[in-house]
């Protein structure tokens, strides 16, 4: 079925999804982090992707991923039209976040993906939040334990 927009009304539309803030994926993650307790999270800090949450002291970012634009295996319905252009676009999109992934790493961080679909499990989620920071939070233990100090 042909696009039932024009080029140009089209690239208009698609111009004014928001990349921040979105209700769906990151508000519904606040939400889950507030009802959880868990607590020292921040929001769009300046690091390499942009992560929509990071936990400093833990050194976890954590990105929510739509369905759609992350190239979810589950979830990604292709568009009939102009798919040469939406296969690339979300391998783009992919191959991204890989490199984010590894910048992050390299960097010291862990690195947690949230799929959007995911988010309808809260307790699932929290636990997987949780899981990773006291993972984190160990090995900050453990690396502190091993250091020593000058004399």
């Amino acid at each position: 079925m042909a696009d039932v927009f024009s080029k140009g009304k089209r690239s208009q539309i698609m111009a004014a999804v928001r990349s921040k803030g979105n209700k769906e994926t990151e508000g519904r993650l606040v939400t889950i982090l507030r009802i959880y307790g868990i607590t020292g999270w921040r929001r769009h800090q300046p690091l390499p992707g942009n992560p929509d949450f990071i936990f400093r002291r833990e050194r976890l970012a954590v990105f929510v991923d739509g369905c759609f634009w992350h190239g979810c295996k589950t979830h990604l319905r292709m568009p009939q039209s102009n798919r040469e252009y939406w296969t690339r676009k979300i391998a783009l999109n992919s191959a991204r976040d890989r490199l984010t992934n590894r910048l992050l790493k390299k960097a010291g961080w862990r690195v947690l993906r949230v799929w959007a679909h995911s988010l309808k499990a809260p307790d699932l989620v929290a636990q997987r939040i949780s899981s990773e920071l006291r993972i984190a939070q160990a090995q900050r233990i453990d690396s502190g334990s091993r250091y020593e100090r000058p004399t």
